[in-house]
């Protein structure tokens, strides 16, 4: 799908409780939250982002309208439905579809590693996914932060409404686990039935802001394929410590066939930049953390964008040259550059995380 892009984590359902008006096309006049904006779903249609993983995002303590008290299990509840329903509300005025896996149409007998890098095998024989063309965003929904499910019981019902994917923390942690916050927590007994029900569903393990505690409890407690929707290399920001992955992790992520997202926050790609004032990371950085994931890998089918764009900051938190979804061009310029075939970049665009989710996730 030439210059088609699937994005595993935009905080869409956030910016909007948080008054952000997503149905505006022109940047410029955007009010809300975090300007200067780069996400609303006009940007993102004409930056050619056709797939994402759209946010439930909640956090323990927060002041904003994503925030809930400590142990306060109905307010998590509460504040986690309020976004689904705003997914639920853009459906019916014919904004999004819901229902991510449904939408990839599927192409018999093509290998789930392309694009290797010489060391990779053939994990399994995959098809690969195209999506269906409806001219409508197509999201899957990634809980980030598992405290608005009430308990593993209740996790079928979040299923049926669209949840693809969970991260069981965010980085304050969670009522089932520790986050990158709280080094040393791990997954708690309750954290651990709930890994147990999202197997059984087939719900995908989201890695991005668990501890490494909890990080290698997760990978001990499942064998299945998992994702960290929007990480980086550990190695090269390591003054954010918890909040990116490990080498060991990212080889292991890649040894089960699961995906890494690129952050595209510039302070999470160079930890030398700053934000008063601000500066941008230079896109080299970016490069050197794609190829650094698909080197652990052996393969660059296992990367991909995983943006954070507006997730909490405006456009001059992001890269050198990227003020939007319509920059991300840039990107696939860059890899091109770096010596990646026209078939990785596709994969890196669209193909990687669209053959993961079609073969991973619930549904």
């Amino acid at each position: 799908m030439p210059n088609h892009w699937f994005d595993a984590h935009l905080d869409l359902a956030c910016l909007a409780v948080n008054k952000r008006d997503m149905t505006c096309a022109d940047l410029a006049k955007v009010t809300g939250p975090w300007l200067p904006a780069a996400v609303t779903l006009p940007s993102l249609r004409a930056g050619g982002v056709v797939a994402c993983l759209g946010t439930i995002f909640t956090e323990m303590n927060g002041n904003d309208a994503e925030g809930y008290p400590e142990g306060d299990v109905e307010a998590a509840s509460r504040r986690g439905r309020a976004q689904l329903e705003v997914y639920r509300t853009w459906v019916d005025q014919g904004h999004i579809a819901l229902g991510l896996r449904q939408a990839l149409r599927i192409d018999a007998g093509v290998g789930a590693v392309r694009g290797g890098m010489g060391a990779a095998e053939v994990i399994a024989e995959s098809p690969a996914p195209k999506m269906a063309q409806s001219g409508k965003l197509h999201v899957g929904i990634l809980v980030e932060c598992a405290d608005p499910i009430r308990s593993p019981e209740e996790l079928s019902w979040w299923v049926d409404a669209g949840v693809v994917a969970i991260g069981l923390s965010w980085s304050h942690g969670s009522r089932y686990s520790g986050g990158n916050g709280t080094p040393g927590v791990g997954i708690n007994a309750q954290g651990r039935e709930f890994i147990a029900a999202m197997d059984e569903l087939r719900v995908i393990h989201d890695l991005s802001h668990l501890s490494q505690q909890s990080t290698e409890d997760l990978l001990e407690l499942t064998d299945r394929p998992v994702m960290a929707s929007h990480s980086n290399v550990r190695a090269f920001v390591n003054s954010y410590p918890e909040r990116h992955l490990a080498d060991e992790t990212i080889a292991e992520i890649g040894r089960r066939g699961g995906m890494v997202g690129v952050n595209l926050v510039s302070n999470f790609i160079d930890p030398k930049v700053t934000h008063d004032p601000p500066t941008r990371a230079r896109l080299s950085k970016l490069f050197d953390h794609i190829d650094r994931i698909a080197e652990l890998m052996g393969r660059r089918d296992g990367v991909g964008l995983g943006s954070d764009m507006d997730g909490g900051f405006g456009s001059d938190w992001l890269p050198q040259g990227i003020d939007a979804p319509r920059d991300l061009g840039i990107i696939a310029d860059g890899l091109r550059d770096r010596g990646w075939s026209e078939e990785d970049i596709e994969g890196f665009r669209f193909g990687n995380w669209a053959r993961f989710i079609a073969a991973n996730a619930p549904g």
